[in-house]
């Protein structure tokens, strides 16, 4: 019997390791080169923000096959050569198969596992997507306690366990990220003591909630998570409080969540897709189609959601001023 937050972790491992997880889900960066090129602009305004240190370190977390930062330095180059001077690039990938690729795309960029092992120094961190894809525990409220989901021989099972910090009625399902707020806090910890911000985009709460938000997606349609770990990618939704409560705990400031839509569409969504538009006559129709899936409410414009962390001291970052 595993524990479920350890089964996610086996089994998303298994999958980045041996699949195209772009054969299976399309995230914002695939879907329009503005997205890239609006996140880019983002680190450059706050890196003056923070009064341009050189050098500093972008990063990403989870880039994938690195679409968004190649977006976002085509961006920086145009745009903001002096802080394109400055920055020292980092990758945070943990499967071997896309840091290979990775290195191939991007020869001057350092790629790294895990956070921990990105070099001390200021820090703009781009988070699309990475969150979601840490492994959540869940429990249940019953009748006579709590209970802990386990998964055994491909189902569900259950332990009794302590209870959760969060209350709910019986009958209900508790998730928590203890991977996700440990990461967050290490991230509060570094920005405070070093200085930076961060931005995670991603789908999930405002606020916390309850339910099963687990979910699997397996040759492009939903599968059930339990069946053949390996073969599908595993997915919860984010809790964005948890995520500005660890960042704040860990000494940084916390702004947002925003709705995605708003944040991009404050950051010159539309602006940037309707020069593009008249820059390509024959791709306008899909270039403002691909804008309206980010940002409409009813598509991916108020699930996902942008938070950002930043050194206390820095003013509220492009997107988040009220």
């Amino acid at each position: 019997m595993e524990r479920l937050d350890a089964f996610m972790a086996r089994a998303n491992a298994a999958y980045y390791a041996t699949h195209d997880p772009f054969a299976d889900f399309t995230t914002a960066p695939e879907i329009t080169q503005v997205f890239g090129e609006l996140l880019g602009l983002w680190a450059a305004a706050t890196w003056s923000t923070m009064g341009a240190p050189a050098p500093v370190i972008l990063c990403e977390a989870g880039p994938g096959r690195g679409t968004l930062m190649a977006d976002a330095l085509r961006a920086i180059r145009q745009v903001a050569p002096a802080f394109g001077a400055a920055l020292e690039l980092h990758l945070i990938e943990t499967s071997p198969r896309l840091r290979g690729q990775l290195a191939a795309r991007f020869p001057a960029a350092r790629l790294h596992a895990r956070l921990a092992d990105v070099p001390d120094g200021p820090l703009l961190l781009l988070a699309n997507e990475f969150f979601d894809a840490l492994p959540i525990r869940q429990f249940l409220r019953r009748a006579a306690g709590w209970t802990e989901r386990f998964v055994r021989d491909g189902a569900f099972a259950e332990a009794a366990c302590p209870a959760p910090p969060r209350d709910a009625p019986v009958g209900a399902i508790v998730e928590q990220n203890e991977a996700a707020e440990a990461i967050a806090r290490a991230l509060g910890a570094r920005l405070a003591r070093r200085g930076g911000a961060v931005l995670i985009l991603d789908y999930g709460t405002d606020s916390p909630a309850i339910g099963d938000s687990l979910q699997a997606l397996r040759d492009g349609r939903p599968a059930d998570p339990l069946a053949d770990p390996g073969e599908a990618d595993l997915t919860a939704h984010v809790d964005f409080a948890a995520l500005a409560a660890a960042a704040r705990a860990g000494g940084a400031a916390a702004w947002g969540p925003v709705p995605q839509g708003r944040f991009l569409a404050e950051l010159g969504l539309y602006r940037r897709t309707d020069a593009l538009a008249r820059a390509n006559p024959g791709r306008a129709l899909a270039l403002v189609d691909a804008a309206q899936r980010l940002a409409e409410p009813g598509r991916m414009g108020r699930l996902f959601k942008a938070l950002a962390l930043c050194h206390p001291a820095l003013p509220a970052p492009p997107g988040f001023a009220a």
